[in-house]
């Protein structure tokens, strides 16, 4: 069976999305699945070209919109080599743009080409109901019901990664009527075995920490992550500790997105606070070797998001036997709760502090319990060959 993926982008500093189109790619294939993905990047991106499986940059794109002229040309000349189209993400113009060329190409087309829609928690309430949202929520709701609600009512099925992501998307739109709905799940590869090189590769991008106890965030730095609840909740339970006489774990952040606006704030928000020198550390984008050893090196991966579909992060901190610290607005805190790999708190100051706190509170063995039951939960819920095979049988179903 040959999948066609459509997507805004591949660039890795995407994460998500992209991240988990390349994660199930060599497990597809040992099924018989072949995938190649069509993306509005420029072609010319020094990041293409890396990958085993063909992906087609039909950029630039320009706008807000991410308008891409090439995208429904290369779709109707291409569609009859594939037995189905994955439409990846919404609200922008690769989702409409598929659409549409799959519209024209069943008025002429040779095959009953299968159409879903992943829309990766781009349907989760939040967006709608956040109060810091309330113009963009106004926006969505007109481009809802003049073009998306199209894409999401006319494919044969939406996708989600977890049970949570289904749930929470009935309650957006009241137009919301798609024809079939199913949780196949999400999942990543096999993390690389633990090597000194790893640490190495992690230390010189921030040697600060070397042979030393460390927290780690590693994800994009946004708003929406809930950095600044970190920092400001790492720095009361810091001070706490030195009242006693105690240390702890320094904080790294590491991810894309330092040179941006909230990026430079989050910087001042350390640079301002004297107790902070020393203590916490921006890394920067981590991948390859250096990624893998923050993920194996750190006591806790934390992640105090305001709203996560997934979190690829997270899953690959469970992968490497690491608790997990996160807020009720990751989608899947249920699976994490229930394997007790971790501490879940809500996505406030408050909560962000209880997290910090619970975790430093556990003795030595109590570390080694959840440590254990963190890989047994990335085991029994998002081990990649699970998650390719949930994802098999709905496809070819219909």
């Amino acid at each position: 069976m040959k999948l066609l993926h459509v997507i805004n982008s591949m660039d890795p500093a995407m994460g998500g999305p992209c991240q988990g189109i390349r994660n199930v790619i060599q497990e597809s294939e040992r099924l018989g699945i072949y995938r190649e993905v069509a993306c509005l990047d420029d072609p010319s991106s020094d990041y293409l070209g890396k990958d085993s499986f063909r992906i087609h940059a039909l950029g630039p794109k320009v706008g807000r919109w991410q308008y891409g002229s090439r995208l429904i040309p290369w779709m109707k000349e291409n569609l009859d080599r594939f037995d189905a189209v994955i439409i990846n993400g919404l609200w922008l113009y690769p989702s409409y743009g598929a659409w549409k060329a799959i519209k024209m190409y069943k008025k002429t087309g040779n095959k009953d080409l299968k159409i879903f829609v992943m829309p990766h928690g781009m349907l989760d309430p939040y967006f709608q109901k956040a109060s810091s949202r309330k113009l963009k929520a106004i926006r969505n709701w007109f481009y809802w019901e003049f073009l998306e609600k199209n894409v999401v009512n006319d494919a044969d099925c939406l996708l989600f990664t977890c049970e949570e992501e289904l749930r929470l998307a009935k309650d957006t739109f009241d137009s919301y009527h798609p024809k079939n709905t199913k949780n196949v799940g999400y999942g990543i590869e096999e993390p690389p075995a633990f090597s000194k090189t790893m640490a190495a590769a992690f230390y010189t991008k921030c040697a600060e920490v070397k042979n030393k106890p460390y927290f780690l965030f590693l994800s994009r730095i946004n708003y929406k992550k809930g950095i600044d609840l970190l920092i400001k909740s790492y720095s009361v339970v810091l001070n706490e500790y030195a009242s006693k006489g105690k240390e702890i774990p320094k904080l790294v952040i590491a991810g894309p997105g330092l040179d941006t606006a909230y990026g430079e704030k989050m910087i001042n928000l350390v640079a301002e606070d004297p107790g902070l020198k020393g203590q916490v550390f921006f890394a920067g984008m981590l991948s390859g070797p250096a990624k893998w050893g923050a993920f194996y090196g750190c006591e806790a991966f934390v992640l105090p998001s305001h709203q996560e579909n997934f979190g690829i992060a997270l899953v690959e901190a469970l992968a490497c036997s690491k608790p997990v610290l996160t807020t009720q607005q990751v989608n899947i805190w249920r699976e994490i709760a229930d394997g007790d790999a971790g501490f879940i708190a809500e996505d406030t100051l408050e909560g962000t502090r209880q997290l910090l706190e619970k975790f430093l509170a556990l003795d030595g063995p109590e570390k080694q319990r959840m440590e254990t039951n963190a890989r047994s939960t990335f085991e029994n819920n998002f081990s990649i060959k699970n998650s390719v095979r949930r994802f098999t049988d709905v496809i070819t179903a219909f």
